[in-house]
């Protein structure tokens, strides 16, 4: 799921520093505004766009850590209005709805995990990639 990468130049202690951010602000976001999923992302996306003309090091994983966040969005956000709707319109808690519900905790705990490692690593100077987001954010990033 997770891979450690050359890259292609040694970065800088600040591009480390701003890389690690990145991934930090999702998780700062995440306890900010926990019950609302679009919280992450637009505090994802304010710190890309503060670093969008940065050193590329620090764009590519800004980008990664945006690109996990939207993912995450779509289908929090599935489960919480599914949730609102069994709480407000006299719904009825599935099998499929606690199913949905233990991946999505599952997936949340896996990226919550995930993040931590790769700020860390990333702080570190190690160029992380992510299984599906890193091809992705390769095609996105240009340098």
């Amino acid at each position: 799921m997770i891979a450690v990468r050359p890259f292609p130049y040694k970065p800088g202690e600040h591009e480390k520093e701003k890389a690690s951010n990145s991934y930090l602000m999702s998780l700062i976001a995440l306890i900010a505004g926990l019950p609302l999923p679009i919280v992450n992302l637009i505090a994802t996306f304010f710190f890309y766009l503060g670093n969008r003309h940065s050193t590329y090091f620090v764009r590519w994983h800004c980008i990664q850590a945006l690109l996990s966040q939207a993912s995450l969005l779509l289908m929090n956000s599935y489960g919480f209005w599914w949730t609102v709707s069994i709480l407000f319109r006299e719904g009825r808690v599935t099998n499929d709805y606690i199913a949905y519900i233990l991946t999505i905790v599952l997936f949340n705990a896996v990226d919550f995990a995930a993040t931590i490692y790769t700020a860390i690593q990333t702080r570190k100077g190690r160029h992380v990639e992510w299984l599906f987001y890193g091809d992705l954010t390769h095609l996105l990033v240009k340098k």
